[in-house]
């Protein structure tokens, strides 16, 4: 499968498509033309069904050892070997590779705390390296089908369908495989959003700000309306300032400085730049009027609509407000900002906008929400439209953040106790009363139920140094610091736990029961097995060579290790190849010495072997030499099979 097939697998989009998108198409809810919330800019397609991202083919075999090209014919001998397996040792070809990839991916996952990438199935491209290396990640896109994500060592990967150049590496060509962002390299990222061309406005940690992608409306705010393929510098009006925290629309922006001053730009048809006209903006501009003396210390933006949160706790709005989204009591767009005065008396800490909605948080812990309210978006128990700010009742326990997207029509909370709430538009149902999920934070909320599932911040992944029972116990193995238990083999030592191995296995448990010396001696066995033989009791697993394999499973047998000894077999068997036949053999007739009576059924076995027609014309294309030692590795196979029960 080529990487465009790929695409369309996984990130949902044709070639056809993509293209379209890349050139630069406006989106629904262009020009002049505001849409109330049913539209959506960017012509939003819903997220990929888990059964698409399922067929995914996996790596393609690799070359067994007994691939037919080498060693061709005797198709018995392949019968008894069974199926050819992957790269990742999983049966059945590239569906179970890719089953078992997501199984090690959750495995992963599992270590991090803050965030779940998993949920988002464009992060299914992944390996489980690049996976574990994830600090910070945002997912966005029409249908979340692009991703930008900061690593361990500050690098910025990016991934998808590269929408009008929205990755920013220069092209507009889609990946599947993560592509570092080497324009910002050296770069460190404290916050990020974008719109819905989709464009990106990203802060670093020295209070810069880049911008690049869509620009149809100069929502870059880099002077032009060109698309931006490269991460741009944007310092006009913001050369002397350090910015913490931006903000996007559909095709607007704002940054919030230091100093609490709000800048923006982009596309301004109903006045979302706050410029107290309809005219675009290209280039970054202050946002004055009622802010001139305020101090601003949280800014969000809805489709076509803009709020800022000040250090008194007001909350200033402006833009587009046909359903009400501004609060004010009114549909009317408001040009400038404007001081909702219904929340006269209640302290604001923070707002998040959803598409055509408003949600703040009081310093209280209490939540209000007004705008539209066709998906009960509003959590008040209906779908009517509030001009005004209501309460949103959750429960007792006080609200410690809210959250909301400009994309979508999803709402969540979370509370004090660490409960997660959503309503509004969750998988195509309305949900119109706060509901508690299972999440232990709002960004799954929009992983697994908005539409499309984007991310409604960046994101932050941090390292859980919490080990569970099993991986504890893996550490300790051969501890000398913990263990109370020495084996001496071959002049070397191997420490291990007495409860732990009486509890794992029964000639333990009958040898250890009196015995209290702390020096074990072992000569029956060599170091390598028996020291695999502990660690498998410490963690399920061995790794061995198909040789040390045969080995080992001599002591399983010799200790009743059932189990051991199905993974002993399997490992002789997945490694049996042309090289290591003749010493296998040799350790499998040392292994089972009364075996030696099965080479008087040398002649049986290769007569009774299955040739075909193709095979007969290569025995006689060959010298009398060759046939003999084809025959003498076939019978040799076939014997190690017979005699390890394969």
């Amino acid at each position: 499968m080529d990487p465009e097939e790929q695409a369309v697998w996984i990130l949902g989009v044709c070639p056809e498509r993509r293209r379209r998108g890349e050139s630069g198409r406006k989106g629904r809810g262009g020009r002049g033309s505001p849409r109330g919330e049913e539209g959506r800019g960017g012509g939003v397609v819903g997220p990929l069904p888990a059964s698409a991202l399922v067929s995914l083919p996996g790596r393609a075999p690799e070359r067994s050892p007994l691939w037919p090209g080498r060693f061709r014919g005797w198709r018995q001998l392949f019968a008894a070997l069974g199926p050819l397996r992957s790269s990742k040792g999983a049966p059945g070809g590239g569906a179970a590779a890719a089953g078992a990839c997501a199984e090690s991916v959750q495995a992963t996952l599992s270590s991090l705390k803050m965030l779940d990438v998993g949920k988002w199935p464009i992060f299914s491209l992944c390996s489980e390296e690049e996976l574990q290396s994830i600090r910070q990640a945002c997912v966005f896109g029409s249908a979340g089908n692009e991703v930008l994500y900061t690593t361990v060592n500050d690098e910025i990967f990016v991934l998808g369908t590269n929408c009008s150049g929205c990755l920013g590496l220069g092209d507009i060509q889609s990946t599947i495989e993560p592509r570092r962002l080497d324009s910002l390299s050296g770069k460190k990222i404290a916050c990020l959003s974008y719109g819905s061309g989709p464009h990106i406005v990203l802060a670093t940690t020295e209070g810069e700000v880049f911008t690049w992608g869509h620009n149809a409306y100069s929502q870059l705010g880099n002077g032009t309306t060109n698309h931006a393929l490269v991460p741009c510098h944007i310092s006009t009006n913001l050369s002397n300032k350090q910015v913490i925290e931006v903000a996007c629309g559909s095709y607007h922006s704002l940054v919030l400085t230091s100093d609490g001053e709000v800048f923006a730009w982009g596309y301004n048809n109903s006045g979302q730049v706050g410029s107290g006209s309809t005219a675009n903006q290209p280039i970054p501009r202050r946002v004055t009027s009622c802010l001139q003396n305020k101090a601003a210390v949280n800014i969000t933006c809805g489709q076509m609509c803009s709020v800022a949160v000040v250090n008194t706790g007001e909350v200033y709005v402006w833009g587009y407000n046909g359903n009400g989204q501004l609060g004010l009591g009114s549909s009317g767009n408001q040009p400038t900002p404007c001081r909702v005065a219904a929340l006269q008396g209640i302290r604001v800490q923070r707002a998040a906008c959803g598409y055509a909605h408003t949600l703040v948080l009081t310093d209280e812990g209490q939540v209000y929400a007004w705008g539209a309210n066709s998906y009960g978006q509003l959590g008040t128990g209906n779908k009517s439209n509030q001009f005004y700010p209501t309460p949103v009742v959750v429960e007792k326990d006080r609200i410690i953040e809210v959250a909301a997207c400009h994309s979508g029509h999803t709402s969540a909370a979370k509370t004090q106790g660490g409960h997660v709430y959503m309503w509004g538009q969750c998988r195509g149902q309305s949900v119109t009363l706060p509901h508690l999920t299972h999440f232990s934070c709002t960004d799954d909320v929009f992983a697994c139920f908005a539409s499309p599932a984007v991310s409604w911040r960046l994101l932050s992944v941090e390292p859980d140094d919490h080990l569970t029972v099993a991986e504890s116990l893996k550490r300790e193995f051969d501890n000398p610091n913990t263990a109370d238990l020495k084996f001496l083999v071959d002049g070397k030592y191997i420490y291990a736990h007495k409860v732990l191995l009486k509890i794992r296995c029964e000639h333990f448990r009958s040898s250890l029961e009196d015995n209290e010396d702390d020096i074990v001696e072992m000569s029956e066995f060599s170091y390598p097995v028996y020291r695999a033989f502990l660690e498998y009791l410490y963690t399920d697993s061995i790794s061995l060579s198909p040789e040390e394999a045969v080995g080992l499973l001599d002591l399983a047998t010799f200790y009743r290790e059932n189990r051991l000894k199905k993974l002993c077999q399997q490992t002789i068997k997945q490694g049996i190849c042309e090289e290591n036949a003749i010493a296998l053999l040799s350790a499998a007739v040392k292994y089972d010495a009364q075996t030696s009576s099965l080479w008087f059924c040398y002649p049986k076995i290769f007569l009774t072997t299955a040739i075909h027609a193709e095979d007969v014309g290569l025995l006689l294309s060959l010298p009398a030499q060759k046939i003999l030692e084809r025959m003498k590795m076939t019978f040799i196979l076939h014997f190690i099979i017979h005699l390890f029960h394969l």
